[in-house]
């Protein structure tokens, strides 16, 4: 592991796999930068520097307990100081420098890369998967399942097997931390001045983003691709893998 100061001073984690261009991959809620190991060790194998952070609340990132800690959009401010850190910034134009890195990320994570992009980052290509276009608007019934799940934990009341709240035990964070990143969320408007070329990736079985292929087409430079998979397996299929490597290699 990794550490670098976000903007508040807290300190946050990250791994890094490989040498080669810079590609930094965001997590999905209620995990870490290692759910992303096994395709990252394919990606580094191509020529990727693979940058893994844990978001704030996340892993083996700060995740205080003090509401104060998580302002609306701390995420994407986080990215920003990810990308200060690893020396991707140019504060004559306060824009992050086009084509030196490649940005991408899963569910939760791909929501984050939406923000950096929508808020000034430039990289050469990004890619949002397991994320649909009903989610970066607004909240979804989804936001409310995860945080009736939050509550559950926090209370202490029982959990059955295979619920939102079993897995949310099982990765071990911080039920408290990771209620209120939930409530930092912040919908996200122009996604039509979006240029950055985007790959928008999706199982073939996640129906609860079954508008993804709406928020490809929403960006001037978006693609979408259906990969073998629910919402929570797809993210492992070398189908997945192979439409990354593809599409990163026409940088």
């Amino acid at each position: 592991m990794e550490h670098f100061r976000a903007r508040d001073g807290r300190e946050l984690a990250y791994r890094a796999l490989g040498r080669g261009r810079t590609l930094v991959l965001f997590h999905g809620f209620g995990g870490s930068g290692r759910d992303w190991l096994a395709p990252a060790e394919v990606l580094a194998g191509h020529g990727h520097r693979v940058i893994l952070p844990d978001l704030r609340g996340h892993g083996a990132s700060a995740a205080p307990r003090d509401p104060a800690a998580y302002p609306p959009d701390v995420l994407a401010d986080d990215g920003f100081a990810l990308l200060d850190h690893l020396g991707f910034d140019d504060y004559s134009v306060n824009e992050y420098d086009l084509d030196d890195y490649d940005l991408g990320g899963y569910s939760f994570g791909g929501r984050v890369v939406l923000r950096l992009l929508a808020r000034g980052a430039r990289p050469g290509r990004a890619v949002v998967a397991g994320q649909g276009l009903d989610a970066v608007r607004r909240a979804t019934s989804r936001t409310g399942v995860l945080h009736d799940a939050l509550t559950t934990l926090i209370e202490g009341r029982p959990v059955a097997p295979g619920s939102p709240a079993y897995w949310i035990r099982q990765a071990g964070s911080d039920p408290v931390a990771l209620r209120h990143v939930l409530g930092t969320h912040v919908p996200t408007a122009g996604l039509h001045r979006i240029t950055t070329p985007t790959l928008v990736l999706a199982g073939a079985e996640d129906d609860g983003h079954a508008t993804a292929d709406a928020l490809a087409a929403t960006l001037p430079n978006g693609r979408f691709a259906r990969v073998p998979g629910t919402h929570f397996t797809a993210m492992s299929s070398p189908e997945l893998t192979t439409a990354m490597v593809d599409f990163l290699a026409q940088a």
